[in-house]
Protein backbone atom coordinates (compact mmCIF):
# COMPACT_ATOMS: atom_id res chain seq x y z
CA UNK A 1 0.00 0.00 0.00
CA UNK A 2 1.46 3.40 -1.18
CA UNK A 3 2.35 6.18 1.51
CA UNK A 4 1.36 9.32 2.00
CA UNK A 5 3.31 12.79 3.17
CA UNK A 6 0.81 15.12 4.04
CA UNK A 7 0.02 18.50 5.62
CA UNK A 8 -3.59 19.70 7.47
CA UNK A 9 -4.81 22.35 9.53
CA UNK A 10 -6.65 22.35 12.74
CA UNK A 11 -9.92 24.57 13.58
CA UNK A 12 -7.47 26.73 16.06
CA UNK A 13 -5.14 27.36 12.56
CA UNK A 14 -2.57 24.60 13.63
CA UNK A 15 -0.56 23.21 10.60
CA UNK A 16 0.33 20.04 10.84
CA UNK A 17 2.18 16.92 9.38
CA UNK A 18 2.98 13.44 9.28
CA UNK A 19 2.42 10.31 7.00
CA UNK A 20 0.14 7.27 6.73
CA UNK A 21 -0.24 4.29 4.18
CA UNK A 22 -3.51 4.72 1.88
CA UNK A 23 -4.93 3.00 -1.20
CA UNK A 24 -4.98 6.51 -2.67
CA UNK A 25 -5.41 10.42 -2.46
CA UNK A 26 -8.77 10.38 -1.81
CA UNK A 27 -8.09 8.22 1.21
CA UNK A 28 -6.17 10.39 3.22
CA UNK A 29 -8.22 13.15 2.87
CA UNK A 30 -11.29 11.42 4.03
CA UNK A 31 -9.10 9.89 6.95
CA UNK A 32 -7.99 13.37 7.83
CA UNK A 33 -11.29 15.13 7.56
CA UNK A 34 -12.50 12.36 10.18
CA UNK A 35 -9.95 13.49 12.42
CA UNK A 36 -12.04 17.21 11.87
CA UNK A 37 -8.68 18.61 10.28
CA UNK A 38 -8.63 20.34 7.03
CA UNK A 39 -6.37 18.55 4.37
CA UNK A 40 -3.69 20.74 2.34
CA UNK A 41 -1.02 19.08 0.52
CA UNK A 42 -0.82 15.63 0.02
CA UNK A 43 2.43 14.00 -1.82
CA UNK A 44 3.09 10.31 -2.26
CA UNK A 45 6.18 8.91 -1.03
CA UNK A 46 8.70 6.44 -2.80
CA UNK A 47 8.32 6.91 -6.19
CA UNK A 48 11.74 7.94 -6.75
CA UNK A 49 13.22 10.84 -8.40
CA UNK A 50 10.22 13.43 -10.12
CA UNK A 51 12.13 15.99 -11.72
CA UNK A 52 12.49 17.41 -15.66
CA UNK A 53 14.70 19.56 -17.39
CA UNK A 54 12.87 22.22 -19.41
CA UNK A 55 14.12 25.33 -20.87
CA UNK A 56 12.18 28.51 -21.35
CA UNK A 57 10.08 28.65 -24.06
CA UNK A 58 10.80 25.07 -24.95
CA UNK A 59 8.43 23.32 -22.96
CA UNK A 60 5.35 21.71 -23.75
CA UNK A 61 2.39 24.51 -23.51
CA UNK A 62 -1.19 24.38 -23.03
CA UNK A 63 -2.94 24.91 -26.24
CA UNK A 64 -6.61 25.65 -26.76
CA UNK A 65 -7.86 22.63 -28.47
CA UNK A 66 -6.32 20.98 -24.85
CA UNK A 67 -8.60 23.26 -22.95
CA UNK A 68 -11.39 22.90 -25.20
CA UNK A 69 -11.17 18.94 -24.89
CA UNK A 70 -10.84 19.61 -20.56
CA UNK A 71 -13.58 21.63 -20.23
CA UNK A 72 -16.11 19.70 -22.51
CA UNK A 73 -15.43 16.35 -20.74
CA UNK A 74 -15.37 18.11 -17.61
CA UNK A 75 -19.09 19.24 -18.32
CA UNK A 76 -20.29 15.87 -19.47
CA UNK A 77 -18.79 14.38 -16.03
CA UNK A 78 -20.47 17.23 -13.98
CA UNK A 79 -23.61 17.20 -15.74
CA UNK A 80 -23.08 12.89 -15.21
CA UNK A 81 -23.18 13.53 -11.27
CA UNK A 82 -19.68 13.09 -10.45
CA UNK A 83 -18.33 14.68 -7.66
CA UNK A 84 -15.68 17.59 -8.59
CA UNK A 85 -12.53 16.13 -7.09
CA UNK A 86 -13.21 13.14 -8.77
CA UNK A 87 -13.91 14.80 -12.18
CA UNK A 88 -10.26 16.23 -11.96
CA UNK A 89 -8.61 13.38 -10.36
CA UNK A 90 -9.91 11.22 -13.89
CA UNK A 91 -8.97 14.42 -16.54
CA UNK A 92 -5.40 15.04 -14.61
CA UNK A 93 -4.56 11.09 -14.86
CA UNK A 94 -5.64 10.71 -18.26
CA UNK A 95 -4.20 14.12 -20.01
CA UNK A 96 -1.79 13.66 -22.42
CA UNK A 97 0.24 17.14 -22.02
CA UNK A 98 2.56 17.47 -19.25
CA UNK A 99 1.84 20.71 -18.38
CA UNK A 100 -1.91 20.44 -18.51
CA UNK A 101 -1.28 17.31 -16.40
CA UNK A 102 0.42 19.06 -14.14
CA UNK A 103 -1.79 22.04 -13.91
CA UNK A 104 -4.87 19.82 -13.40
CA UNK A 105 -3.26 18.11 -10.52
CA UNK A 106 -2.87 21.32 -8.81
CA UNK A 107 -6.06 22.25 -9.19
CA UNK A 108 -7.07 19.13 -7.63
CA UNK A 109 -4.95 19.52 -4.77
CA UNK A 110 -6.37 23.53 -4.35
CA UNK A 111 -10.23 22.13 -4.41
CA UNK A 112 -9.07 19.14 -1.48
CA UNK A 113 -7.86 21.73 0.22
CA UNK A 114 -10.83 24.08 0.50
CA UNK A 115 -10.65 26.37 -2.06
CA UNK A 116 -13.58 27.19 -5.01
CA UNK A 117 -12.77 25.82 -8.48
CA UNK A 118 -12.73 29.08 -9.98
CA UNK A 119 -10.24 30.22 -7.33
CA UNK A 120 -8.38 26.84 -7.84
CA UNK A 121 -8.26 27.60 -11.68
CA UNK A 122 -7.07 31.30 -11.16
CA UNK A 123 -3.38 30.55 -9.85
CA UNK A 124 -3.02 29.92 -13.48
CA UNK A 125 -3.66 32.46 -15.18
CA UNK A 126 -1.18 31.22 -17.95
CA UNK A 127 -3.17 28.81 -18.86
CA UNK A 128 -6.82 29.75 -17.51
CA UNK A 129 -7.28 33.32 -18.38
CA UNK A 130 -9.49 36.10 -16.56
CA UNK A 131 -12.67 34.81 -18.79
CA UNK A 132 -12.64 31.48 -18.00
CA UNK A 133 -12.11 32.23 -14.24
CA UNK A 134 -14.90 34.26 -14.00
CA UNK A 135 -17.31 32.50 -15.90
CA UNK A 136 -16.70 29.35 -13.94
CA UNK A 137 -17.04 31.71 -10.58
CA UNK A 138 -20.55 32.66 -12.14
CA UNK A 139 -21.41 29.03 -12.84
CA UNK A 140 -20.22 28.21 -9.14
CA UNK A 141 -22.20 30.81 -7.47
CA UNK A 142 -25.88 30.26 -9.86
CA UNK A 143 -25.23 26.31 -9.69
CA UNK A 144 -24.97 26.28 -13.49
CA UNK A 145 -21.23 24.95 -13.82
CA UNK A 146 -22.08 21.99 -16.33
CA UNK A 147 -24.09 24.81 -18.72
CA UNK A 148 -21.23 27.36 -17.86
CA UNK A 149 -19.04 24.66 -18.80
CA UNK A 150 -20.66 23.85 -22.04
CA UNK A 151 -20.74 27.27 -23.11
CA UNK A 152 -16.99 27.58 -22.33
CA UNK A 153 -16.20 24.53 -24.55
CA UNK A 154 -18.64 26.03 -27.48
CA UNK A 155 -16.73 29.71 -26.94
CA UNK A 156 -12.99 28.24 -27.35
CA UNK A 157 -14.30 25.79 -30.39
CA UNK A 158 -14.78 28.66 -31.81
CA UNK A 159 -12.62 31.05 -30.62
CA UNK A 160 -9.64 28.36 -32.16
CA UNK A 161 -11.26 28.08 -35.24
CA UNK A 162 -11.69 31.55 -35.69
CA UNK A 163 -7.29 31.96 -34.78
CA UNK A 164 -6.49 29.33 -36.95
CA UNK A 165 -8.41 31.42 -39.65
CA UNK A 166 -6.31 34.21 -39.29
CA UNK A 167 -3.14 32.02 -38.94
CA UNK A 168 -3.51 30.58 -42.01
CA UNK A 169 -4.33 33.83 -43.95
CA UNK A 170 -1.00 35.17 -42.43
CA UNK A 171 0.91 32.20 -42.98
CA UNK A 172 0.58 31.29 -46.66
CA UNK A 173 2.02 34.28 -47.80
CA UNK A 174 5.07 34.95 -45.46
CA UNK A 175 5.69 30.95 -46.30
CA UNK A 176 5.55 31.90 -50.21
CA UNK A 177 7.27 34.81 -49.50
CA UNK A 178 10.29 33.04 -47.47
CA UNK A 179 10.70 30.58 -50.41
CA UNK A 180 11.01 33.70 -52.85
CA UNK A 181 13.66 35.68 -50.98
CA UNK A 182 15.44 31.85 -50.34
CA UNK A 183 15.43 31.31 -54.22
CA UNK A 184 16.95 34.60 -54.96
CA UNK A 185 19.46 34.53 -52.30
CA UNK A 186 20.37 31.41 -53.69
CA UNK A 187 21.08 32.60 -57.22
CA UNK A 188 22.55 35.92 -55.93
CA UNK A 189 25.27 33.98 -54.05
CA UNK A 190 25.80 31.03 -56.00
CA UNK A 191 24.54 31.05 -59.44
CA UNK A 192 25.43 34.53 -61.01
CA UNK A 193 29.13 34.30 -59.40
CA UNK A 194 29.49 30.89 -61.88
CA UNK A 195 28.43 33.42 -64.85
CA UNK A 196 30.25 35.44 -64.04
CA UNK A 197 33.22 34.31 -63.97
CA UNK A 198 32.61 32.44 -67.43
CA UNK A 199 31.85 35.95 -69.19
CA UNK A 200 35.31 37.12 -67.10
CA UNK A 201 37.03 34.03 -69.19
CA UNK A 202 35.38 35.30 -72.61
CA UNK A 203 36.12 38.78 -72.12
CA UNK A 204 32.90 40.11 -74.77
CA UNK A 205 31.10 43.14 -73.70
CA UNK A 206 28.56 42.58 -71.17
CA UNK A 207 24.66 44.28 -71.37
CA UNK A 208 23.83 46.66 -69.41
CA UNK A 209 21.37 45.08 -67.68
CA UNK A 210 23.42 41.73 -67.08
CA UNK A 211 26.01 43.97 -65.55
CA UNK A 212 23.39 45.66 -63.07
CA UNK A 213 22.39 41.98 -61.93
CA UNK A 214 26.26 40.94 -61.47
CA UNK A 215 27.20 44.11 -59.47
CA UNK A 216 24.03 43.74 -57.48
CA UNK A 217 25.73 39.79 -57.27
CA UNK A 218 29.05 41.01 -55.90
CA UNK A 219 27.51 43.29 -53.48
CA UNK A 220 25.49 40.73 -51.85
CA UNK A 221 28.24 38.49 -51.70
CA UNK A 222 30.79 41.19 -49.88
CA UNK A 223 27.68 42.63 -47.53
CA UNK A 224 26.12 39.09 -46.75
CA UNK A 225 27.34 39.50 -42.91
CA UNK A 226 25.96 43.01 -42.01
CA UNK A 227 22.62 41.98 -44.08
CA UNK A 228 22.03 39.28 -41.99
CA UNK A 229 22.68 41.45 -38.82
CA UNK A 230 20.43 43.84 -40.29
CA UNK A 231 17.38 41.35 -40.48
CA UNK A 232 18.22 39.92 -37.21
CA UNK A 233 18.80 43.66 -35.57
CA UNK A 234 15.05 44.53 -37.06
CA UNK A 235 13.39 41.59 -35.72
CA UNK A 236 14.54 42.00 -32.67
CA UNK A 237 14.07 46.00 -32.99
CA UNK A 238 10.16 44.87 -34.02
CA UNK A 239 9.76 42.56 -31.15
CA UNK A 240 10.64 45.80 -28.37
CA UNK A 241 8.34 48.30 -30.61
CA UNK A 242 5.96 45.00 -29.58
CA UNK A 243 6.70 45.06 -26.34
CA UNK A 244 6.60 48.81 -25.55
CA UNK A 245 2.51 50.02 -24.72
CA UNK A 246 2.89 53.12 -26.91
CA UNK A 247 4.66 51.10 -29.69
CA UNK A 248 2.12 48.11 -29.34
CA UNK A 249 -0.93 51.08 -29.81
CA UNK A 250 1.21 52.47 -33.00
CA UNK A 251 1.54 48.95 -34.50
CA UNK A 252 -1.89 47.53 -33.97
CA UNK A 253 -3.71 51.00 -35.08
CA UNK A 254 -0.89 50.04 -38.37
CA UNK A 255 -2.62 46.18 -38.50
CA UNK A 256 -6.39 48.03 -38.85
CA UNK A 257 -4.61 49.93 -41.83
CA UNK A 258 -2.92 47.13 -43.58
CA UNK A 259 -4.64 47.03 -47.45
CA UNK A 260 -6.12 43.64 -47.92
CA UNK A 261 -5.27 42.38 -44.11
CA UNK A 262 -6.75 45.13 -42.52
CA UNK A 263 -10.22 44.19 -42.80
CA UNK A 264 -9.72 40.74 -42.15
CA UNK A 265 -8.44 42.18 -38.82
CA UNK A 266 -11.41 44.46 -37.66
CA UNK A 267 -14.01 41.74 -38.98
CA UNK A 268 -12.12 39.10 -36.58
CA UNK A 269 -12.29 41.78 -33.95
CA UNK A 270 -16.07 42.25 -33.80
CA UNK A 271 -16.02 38.29 -34.23
CA UNK A 272 -14.00 37.68 -31.16
CA UNK A 273 -15.77 40.73 -28.79
CA UNK A 274 -19.81 39.82 -29.80
CA UNK A 275 -18.69 36.11 -29.08
CA UNK A 276 -16.87 36.53 -25.85
CA UNK A 277 -19.49 38.96 -24.72
CA UNK A 278 -22.39 37.36 -25.12
CA UNK A 279 -20.75 34.55 -23.77
CA UNK A 280 -20.40 36.46 -20.71
CA UNK A 281 -23.98 37.82 -20.72
CA UNK A 282 -25.93 34.80 -21.22
CA UNK A 283 -23.85 32.70 -18.30
CA UNK A 284 -24.99 36.09 -15.57
CA UNK A 285 -21.77 37.95 -15.67
CA UNK A 286 -22.49 41.63 -14.95
CA UNK A 287 -22.39 43.95 -18.50
CA UNK A 288 -19.45 46.08 -16.70
CA UNK A 289 -17.07 43.70 -15.55
CA UNK A 290 -18.06 41.24 -18.97
CA UNK A 291 -16.57 44.35 -20.93
CA UNK A 292 -13.91 44.11 -19.03
CA UNK A 293 -12.54 41.35 -19.87
CA UNK A 294 -13.73 41.84 -23.01
CA UNK A 295 -11.59 44.87 -23.44
CA UNK A 296 -8.64 42.73 -21.92
CA UNK A 297 -9.17 39.92 -24.35
CA UNK A 298 -9.29 41.68 -27.59
CA UNK A 299 -5.76 41.03 -28.96
CA UNK A 300 -5.61 44.77 -30.15
CA UNK A 301 -4.70 47.93 -28.22
CA UNK A 302 -7.15 50.52 -30.11
CA UNK A 303 -9.80 47.59 -29.96
CA UNK A 304 -8.95 47.36 -26.36
CA UNK A 305 -9.22 51.07 -26.31
CA UNK A 306 -12.37 51.15 -28.02
CA UNK A 307 -14.20 48.46 -25.52
CA UNK A 308 -13.18 50.54 -22.43
CA UNK A 309 -13.96 54.15 -23.99
CA UNK A 310 -17.42 51.91 -23.76
CA UNK A 311 -17.58 50.93 -20.56
CA UNK A 312 -16.76 54.41 -19.13
CA UNK A 313 -19.72 55.66 -20.67
CA UNK A 314 -21.90 52.63 -19.59
CA UNK A 315 -20.67 53.34 -16.04
CA UNK A 316 -21.69 57.02 -16.14
CA UNK A 317 -25.24 55.63 -17.29
CA UNK A 318 -25.62 55.73 -21.32
CA UNK A 319 -26.67 52.61 -22.95
CA UNK A 320 -24.26 50.18 -24.53
CA UNK A 321 -25.14 51.34 -28.07
CA UNK A 322 -24.56 55.38 -27.86
CA UNK A 323 -20.75 55.08 -27.08
CA UNK A 324 -20.46 52.06 -29.32
CA UNK A 325 -22.29 54.22 -32.71
CA UNK A 326 -18.70 56.84 -32.49
CA UNK A 327 -16.06 53.62 -33.37
CA UNK A 328 -14.53 53.22 -36.12
CA UNK A 329 -13.93 49.55 -35.52
CA UNK A 330 -17.73 48.20 -35.46
CA UNK A 331 -19.85 48.84 -38.42
CA UNK A 332 -22.72 50.58 -38.49
CA UNK A 333 -24.63 46.92 -39.00
CA UNK A 334 -23.08 45.69 -35.54
CA UNK A 335 -24.31 48.65 -33.45
CA UNK A 336 -27.81 49.02 -34.91
CA UNK A 337 -27.89 45.16 -34.19
CA UNK A 338 -26.43 45.53 -30.97
CA UNK A 339 -29.39 48.21 -30.21
CA UNK A 340 -31.94 46.23 -31.33
CA UNK A 341 -30.80 43.56 -28.90
CA UNK A 342 -30.68 46.07 -25.97
CA UNK A 343 -34.05 47.29 -26.67
CA UNK A 344 -35.71 43.86 -26.50
CA UNK A 345 -33.93 42.27 -24.01
CA UNK A 346 -32.48 39.51 -25.84
CA UNK A 347 -28.62 41.30 -26.20
CA UNK A 348 -27.13 37.93 -25.55
CA UNK A 349 -28.62 36.43 -28.60
CA UNK A 350 -28.58 39.14 -31.16
CA UNK A 351 -24.03 39.18 -29.81
CA UNK A 352 -24.06 35.50 -30.40
CA UNK A 353 -25.99 36.33 -33.95
CA UNK A 354 -23.73 38.47 -34.94
CA UNK A 355 -20.93 36.30 -33.56
CA UNK A 356 -21.89 33.70 -36.13
CA UNK A 357 -22.15 36.13 -38.97
CA UNK A 358 -18.73 37.47 -38.45
CA UNK A 359 -17.14 33.81 -38.46
CA UNK A 360 -18.56 33.35 -42.19
CA UNK A 361 -17.51 37.18 -43.00
CA UNK A 362 -13.84 35.98 -41.49
CA UNK A 363 -14.26 32.87 -44.01
CA UNK A 364 -14.87 34.76 -46.83
CA UNK A 365 -12.89 37.36 -46.35
CA UNK A 366 -9.43 34.72 -45.78
CA UNK A 367 -10.49 32.98 -48.89
CA UNK A 368 -10.63 36.34 -51.00
CA UNK A 369 -7.19 37.36 -49.22
CA UNK A 370 -5.60 34.25 -50.31
CA UNK A 371 -7.03 34.63 -54.19
CA UNK A 372 -5.70 37.70 -54.47
CA UNK A 373 -2.37 37.29 -52.17
CA UNK A 374 -1.32 33.57 -54.74
CA UNK A 375 -1.29 35.51 -58.02
CA UNK A 376 0.42 38.24 -56.63
CA UNK A 377 3.08 36.15 -54.78
CA UNK A 378 3.50 34.20 -57.95
CA UNK A 379 4.07 36.94 -59.80
CA UNK A 380 6.76 38.59 -57.91
CA UNK A 381 8.57 35.33 -57.94
CA UNK A 382 8.35 34.93 -61.65
CA UNK A 383 8.97 38.05 -62.57
CA UNK A 384 12.32 38.36 -59.98
CA UNK A 385 13.58 34.97 -60.77
CA UNK A 386 12.93 35.27 -64.57
CA UNK A 387 14.92 38.89 -64.39
CA UNK A 388 18.01 37.63 -63.21
CA UNK A 389 18.04 34.58 -65.44
CA UNK A 390 17.28 36.62 -68.35
CA UNK A 391 20.07 38.95 -67.18
CA UNK A 392 22.49 36.07 -67.06
CA UNK A 393 21.57 34.63 -70.80
CA UNK A 394 21.55 37.57 -72.18
CA UNK A 395 25.09 37.55 -72.74
CA UNK A 396 25.02 33.80 -74.53
CA UNK A 397 22.50 34.82 -76.83
CA UNK A 398 24.77 37.55 -78.01
CA UNK A 399 27.82 35.08 -78.21
CA UNK A 400 25.58 32.67 -80.19
CA UNK A 401 24.50 35.83 -82.77
CA UNK A 402 28.14 36.63 -82.81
Amino acid sequence: MPKFAWEAKSRTGQVLKGEMEAKNREAVVSTLQGKDLQPGKIKERGKGFDFQISLPGMGPSVKGRDISIFTRQFSTMIDAGLPLVQCLHILSTDATNPAMKKCLAAVKDEVESGATFADALSKHPKIFDELYVNLVAAGEVGGILETILTRLAEYIEKAEKLKKQIKGAMVYPIIVFSIAIAVIAVMLLKVIPVFSKLFADLGSQLPAFTLMVMNFSNWTQHHFIYIVICIVGFIFGFRAIAANPKGRIMLDSMYLKLPLFGDLIKKSAVARFTRTLGTMISSGVPILDALEITAKTAGNKIVEADITRVRNAISEGKMLVEPLSQSKVFPPMVVQMIGVGEQTGAMDAMLNKIADFYDDEVDNAVAALTSAMEPLLILFLGVTVGAIAIAMYLPIFSIANV
